[in-house]
């Protein structure tokens, strides 16, 4: 019952924020640039000086484990070129057993370069920091780093984000390796002027670790420029047991700060 209030609070948050985007459709924002709902990163930033909100409900499960949480972005460019993000999850609950927690999520910043080719390609790449703000029982205790390289480019009418990135974890289990490397490429289409769909294959991969490897398909809805609404589905069929995913989320401009 409670995961049950929890996931209906999650759907009232997301359409109280959908209607807050809704409202702001008149007070001169550039046309947003959602990174939800696929796990692989766009090379393009937000317009300059504009602030984009993501946020969204996340629930997870895996066995006899469940966890569920709302994660979130903020993204600002300062430039065409460089961007700061800052995400994490607002909040965690999760369930292994008899084990129960519920806190704060980890907090991540990542520095964002963008190379824009032409109209329909670019490169980018994030330098990026978890910050370790969860207690030890949802998080590691402990700062990770990450590199990601980014290549986005338009096939006509299917747009596709791929990355490849490495990523040195702040802790790691005896007989593994603290280096993870992971590969993901998206693609993306719009079915009419509103509604999208994207598909998505990621991996991972780690000495001393079972390989990852997880596959994601989602619906996206536009009312407008300002404003993107998604809602998916993602299953990692390694490493085992598998995970299953489901999602959904917001996008839209918070403030134009110049």
């Amino acid at each position: 019952m409670a995961l049950q209030l929890r996931n209906a609070g999650c759907a009232v948050a997301l359409m109280l924020l959908a209607g807050a985007a809704s409202a702001a459709d008149e007070e001169g924002f550039e046309p947003i640039t959602p990174y939800r709902p696929s796990v692989s990163s766009p090379a393009q930033l937000p317009a300059p000086g504009q602030v984009e909100f993501e946020f969204g409900g996340l629930q997870q499960r895996s066995d006899g484990a469940r966890r569920s949480s709302t994660p979130y972005l903020f993204k600002v460019a300062f430039t065409k070129e460089w961007g700061l993000l800052i995400g994490g999850e607002a909040h965690v609950w999760q369930r292994d057993g008899d084990d129960r927690a519920q806190g704060l999520g980890d907090t991540t910043l990542t520095l964002k370069r963008a190379w824009i080719v032409d109209d329909a390609s670019a490169f980018g790449i994030e330098l990026g920091v978890k910050l370790p703000t969860a207690n030890d029982t949802i998080g590691s205790g402990k700062t990770d780093w990450s590199l990601n390289t980014i290549y986005s480019r338009d096939f006509g009418p299917v747009h596709m984000d791929a990355n490849l990135n490495a990523l040195r974890l702040g802790l790691a289990d005896a007989g593994t390796s603290r280096t993870q490397l992971g590969a993901s490429a998206s693609f993306s289409t719009a079915l009419s002027e509103h509604w999208g769909i994207t598909g998505e294959l990621s991996g991972t991969r780690r000495s001393g670790a079972e390989h990852g490897t997880q596959v994601l398909t989602a619906l996206t809805y536009s009312p407008s420029k300002l404003l993107t609404i998604d809602i998916g589905l993602a299953r990692a069929v390694r490493p085992s047991p598998a995970t299953t995913s489901l999602f959904a989320g917001v996008v839209f401009p918070l403030a134009k700060l110049w």
